[in-house]
């Protein structure tokens, strides 16, 4: 048997992978031109709009709305939306920890929906049997860059009368039945935090096809503010939330190359999931064949349950990292999550606690993440993954 890299063997390899962020000369110029016109601010709008219209148009929406970042994107939008503190709003537990934390930032509750088992993503389902006369909004998560099932959602949401706000952080660029993620929902929220395929260090972006609900959002990110109204006409309140010039500028380089960026994961991903098929005790997760084009902002793959149960995650990724393989725990289950759970508890008075099987074996026990950079590799990059991961499962 091969000796494991962690035992003293040789690891698979030694080479980096792609380096995070990717940016030239077209950013350099951009940010100088925001420094040199000393309007650097979100008030004084010169690249945040060109920001907005190439990201609405990438994504098939009338309206944008660029604001601070992606959980401040999620609260704007439920807020925007008529969501109210008090108020039901259904998540996933396979998410980061915004997801659940912006709806409590002005004191809705977030109620968990448990996940698909080959996708980990929200299942409609589970969500149709959560909701209640308080139930006010769905909030599903477009995990790794692979659209939820908008069609059953939307199917849901128009039954119950509820909203959909698209936590599409992951997943700029993805497409469900070719439509744009973030404009299939009422309204759709995204994240160019720095690990995301679009980056500018930090900011958020709001989506939508509907104006008045552009309108709302505008106003809570501008401190109340109407468009076109005077600068001290406060209608409504809200907070100065905007994204920054300098933002804007990065944003703006980044999205030129985020088409060739797409293609790449798309070719390396297949390549990966061809290779995995080999590998006995793994897989990929399913995607389902109305996603007509997946961002692959992560890769996830899951250990099969025979393997989970004799192997600890956590060690999983100690071998593969020591292989020379990035690869990553991702997330705790958020119905689990304490400090979740203790502000719920606050909010309502009552302990809450959502089952989710499925979200929780697949934190626990099963689901591993390749980051998006690994992705942008070459096809020897993708073998060596492959080869990795054959090797640490061999060894049990």
């Amino acid at each position: 048997m091969v000796k494991l890299a962690i035992d003293g063997g040789s690891p698979v390899r030694k080479k980096p992978f792609p380096e995070w962020p990717i940016y030239d000369q077209l950013e350099e110029k951009l940010l100088l031109e925001v420094l040199h016109s000393g309007k650097w601010g979100g008030a004084t709008r010169s690249k945040l709009p060109e920001a907005e219209r190439l990201f609405a148009e990438l994504h098939d929406a009338k309206y944008a709305v660029t604001v601070v970042n992606g959980t401040v994107a999620i609260a704007i939008a439920l807020q925007a939306a008529g969501v109210r503190a008090g108020d039901e709003v259904i998540v996933p537990p396979y998410t980061f920890f915004a997801t659940a934390a912006a709806p409590l930032l002005f004191g809705a509750i977030p109620v968990f929906a448990d996940v698909e088992e080959q996708t980990l993503l929200i299942d409609p389902d589970q969500v149709e049997a959560l909701i209640t006369p308080r139930t006010k909004a769905i909030v599903p998560v477009h995990i790794g860059g692979a659209p939820a099932n908008m069609t059953r959602l939307k199917a849901i949401a128009e039954k119950h009368g509820l909203r959909i706000i698209e936590d599409s952080a992951q997943a700029a660029g993805a497409r469900w039945n070719g439509t744009g993620v973030g404009a299939i929902g009422d309204l759709g929220t995204f994240s160019f935090q720095s690990s995301k395929n679009i980056n500018s260090g930090e900011g958020g972006m709001i989506l939508t096809n509907n104006e008045a609900l552009a309108d709302q959002a505008w106003s809570l990110v501008n401190a109340g503010r109407i468009r076109d109204g005077a600068w001290y006409q406060h209608e409504v309140i809200g907070w100065n939330l905007r994204m920054t010039e300098f933002q804007a500028a990065l944003l703006i380089g980044q999205l030129s190359r985020l088409e060739q960026q797409m293609a790449v994961r798309e070719k390396n991903a297949r390549l990966l999931n061809e290779l995995l098929q080999d590998v006995d005790g793994v897989s990929p997760l399913a995607t389902d064949p109305q996603v007509t084009r997946h961002a692959y902002h992560l890769y996830i793959f899951k250990l099969h349950k025979d393997l989970a149960d004799k192997l600890n995650k956590s060690d999983v990724c100690r071998m593969l990292n020591a292989e020379g393989i990035p690869v990553h725990e991702g997330y705790v289950a958020l119905n689990q999550n304490r400090a979740i759970s203790e502000e719920i508890r606050k909010r309502t008075g009552q302990a809450r606690r959502d089952s989710c099987p499925v979200a929780e074996r697949a934190c626990e026990k099963e689901a591993l993440w390749l980051p998006q950079n690994v992705l942008l590799g070459d096809e020897q990059d993708m073998h060596d993954i492959a080869q990795a991961i054959r090797k640490v499962v061999q060894s049990v």
